[in-house]
């Protein structure tokens, strides 16, 4: 089926079309996992609610601004991948899935979050990337089993205090930001592996060496005039990365990062955390 045709055929409501966007999927696969990204669609079958020992669901790449309250039905499901949407608020029936592990949102429309958002105690993975938020919701700061928080490129200019009391979170990623320095909060959390500051406004770094855990810190991109001090062995991507002393100029070279280092992954290579 071309996408320009699934594209007409979305527009109409009517069951028989959106059975044909299905392709026939009229029994939950065996895998438990249902992928219907890419199919332009506008509005979730309901029929797919059904499938009550789904544990994942990706609906990428769709024009969803909405979800049906059927949703609820999946309490089953860990993984559940809305990104690339035109979604303006978070449909709280998401926040019904006390299951959720991984929770993909980024590319869409989203200012803020919902404060039943808490309610998912059991999710591991957010993804907020690309949307539309001045600040990051506190309600984040509540989801206390958080390993690995994409935030980057919004319009975050700072970050709560109340972040520190996530204790499990071992990465974050924030580039792309309004961020003029660096977040203070990072600083108070020692747990931390990777933190990415990447593409942001911030002039001066503050040490980052009393951070044990740490193994990353990527900050290229900066208008800064130095680079983070870390411990040994801490790899460190942005300017004067590999040479000391520090040049007093800015004139270091940059260190490119690939995508194995920082990993955007499309909808159709998520995989879930360790």
């Amino acid at each position: 089926m071309g996408n320009s045709l699934k594209a007409l055929v979305a527009f109409v409501p009517s069951n028989k079309c959106q059975k044909y966007l299905l392709e026939d999927l009229e029994e939950m696969p065996v895998d438990k996992m249902v992928d219907l990204s890419g199919r332009q669609m506008r509005r979730l079958p309901v029929h797919i609610c059904s499938f009550r020992e789904l544990v994942k669901l990706y609906l990428s790449d769709n024009n969803l601004n909405h979800l049906p309250p059927e949703l609820e039905q999946l309490q089953n499901l860990q993984i559940l991948a809305l990104d690339f949407n035109n979604f303006k608020a978070l449909p709280l029936v998401v926040c019904t899935l006390k299951q959720l592990c991984i929770l993909y949102l980024g590319n869409n429309k989203l200012c803020s979050l919902p404060l039943e958002l808490r309610l998912l105690q059991n999710l591991k993975t957010l993804w907020i990337e690309s949307n539309c938020m001045q600040y990051l919701p506190e309600v984040v700061c509540e989801l206390s089993l958080l390993k690995t928080l994409h935030a980057g490129s919004n319009a975050l200019r700072t970050l709560p205090p109340q972040l520190q009391c996530l204790q499990e979170l071992r990465t974050i990623w924030l580039s792309g930001n309004l961020l003029s320095e660096f977040p203070p909060v990072l600083l108070d959390m020692p747990f931390l592996e990777v933190i990415d500051v990447d593409r942001n406004s911030i002039r001066f770094f503050p040490s980052l060496a009393h951070l044990p855990g740490l193994k990353l810190v990527i900050y290229d991109h900066n208008p800064c005039r130095n680079a983070p001090k870390v411990a040994k062995g801490v790899r460190r991507v942005g300017r004067w990365s590999e040479e000391t002393p520090e040049p007093r100029k800015r004139s270091g070279a940059v260190i490119e990062i690939t995508l194995d280092e920082k990993p955007l992954l499309p909808p159709a290579a998520k995989t879930e955390p360790e």
